[in-house]
């Protein structure tokens, strides 16, 4: 019996407030002012809750930024000077103005959109290789350390020694590249090897 005599009061209080709020003499709510009664520094997730992560705590700092209720003093007046003006303008000369930023914001965004696919398309171009990493290193290989190339000699290389001529015989073998080795004798009688391969000295015909 306890229980329901509680009951019994609770629901007829909240009817009696139910009828109160739907009065028409009782003021709207969203008109009345909200004091905040507590504020604390701490973490609150109920807030958390309610405004879906954006306020995480309901201190003195964020206060008067969220329970504002009229933009400040220099915003307002801006407003009013806006609605003043807006009123002047007739509907024809808004229609165009209207249609008239339409067109800039179109134009601005086309230009926008073309900046963007110009400059994809040339980042495609810069990043597009334009060698053979490998061809390259085997190049690269072959100049520096000889790498893939015969030893054979050609024919008839072995034949090109000039008589009379002390060290013309010093050919390195298997030398790969061109290779300047100098040789014994009067500077007259050195002579540079190409791929292991003497060359004839000037004013002598070669063989």
């Amino acid at each position: 019996p306890s229980v329901l005599d509680s009951f019994a009061l609770l629901s007829g209080q909240l009817n009696t407030l139910n009828k109160v709020l739907k009065h028409e003499k009782t003021p709207l709510l969203r008109n009345q002012v909200i004091i905040p009664l507590v504020l604390s520094p701490d973490r609150d997730e109920e807030i958390m809750r309610q405004t879906e992560g954006r306020v995480p705590v309901f201190s003195h700092e964020v206060v008067p930024d969220h329970l504002r209720t009229k933009p400040d003093p220099e915003v307002e007046e801006q407003e009013k000077q806006l609605i003043t003006d807006a009123a002047r303008i007739s509907p024809d000369v808004a229609q165009k103005q209207i249609q008239s930023l339409n067109k800039m914001c179109s134009n601005l965004l086309e230009k926008i959109s073309k900046e963007e696919r110009e400059s994809e398309s040339g980042g495609l171009r810069q990043n597009k290789q334009t060698f053979n990493p490998a061809d390259t290193n085997a190049l690269v290989a072959a100049v520096a350390f000889g790498k893939g190339l015969s030893n054979r000699r050609p024919p008839g290389s072995g034949t090109s020694v000039q008589s009379g001529q002390p060290g013309a015989g010093a050919i390195i073998a298997g030398a790969s590249g061109m290779q300047q080795v100098p040789m014994t004798g009067t500077p007259a009688q050195q002579q540079p090897m190409l791929a292991g391969v003497q060359m004839a000295p000037a004013g002598q015909p070669g063989k």
